[in-house]
């Protein structure tokens, strides 16, 4: 197995383990908690990261097969959305940790099984094609910067709330 791809996957089972870890001691109710400053831009909460990243994690799977897919833009939970307060827009906290952890499990798999030349399979959304021609541009932004900006909100949120670190 090439070095770049063990560091993917490295890289994939601690977000899997970080992000089981934030929210494992929280209830329902704290899932859709936005502590904001009067004035302020309310905070994302867990149950909106939660559902953010469980939009992009199979389009990480269905790139390393070098599938086309839709636009995540205008998804429900996609780039241009917001967290929002009311808690029956999201699935409940188990639901969201399961896909979480069943969508990591896969790409983890799939980067088991994968060779280095996965790493030149072409991206087949055409927007995101000048900026992530292929998988191995790809999987640092997706796999590790986009995740790991979404999980440390949800570290932050915690401290905002007085909760530990983990």
């Amino acid at each position: 197995m090439s070095s770049v791809l063990a560091g993917y996957i490295f890289a994939a089972k601690k977000n899997l383990d970080y992000g089981q870890k934030l929210v494992s001691d929280l209830t329902e109710e704290q899932m859709t908690l936005q502590p904001a400053p009067e004035g302020a831009a309310p905070s994302n909460h867990p149950a909106w990261v939660l559902s953010h990243l469980n939009v992009y994690m199979p389009l990480v799977s269905l790139a390393l097969e070098g599938k086309s897919f839709d636009d995540p833009k205008d998804h429900q939970f996609g780039m241009q959305s917001k967290p929002l307060a009311d808690a029956s827009v999201y699935e409940s906290k188990d639901k969201l940790i399961g896909d979480f952890v069943a969508f990591h499990e896969k790409v983890i798999g799939q980067l088991e099984a994968a060779d280095a030349s996965v790493l030149e399979t072409e991206v087949q959304l055409e927007r995101w094609k000048p900026v992530m021609p292929t998988v191995g541009v790809l999987l640092p932004y997706l796999l590790c910067n986009h995740e790991n900006i979404h999980l440390g909100q949800i570290s932050a949120w915690r401290r905002i709330q007085g909760m530990p670190s983990v």
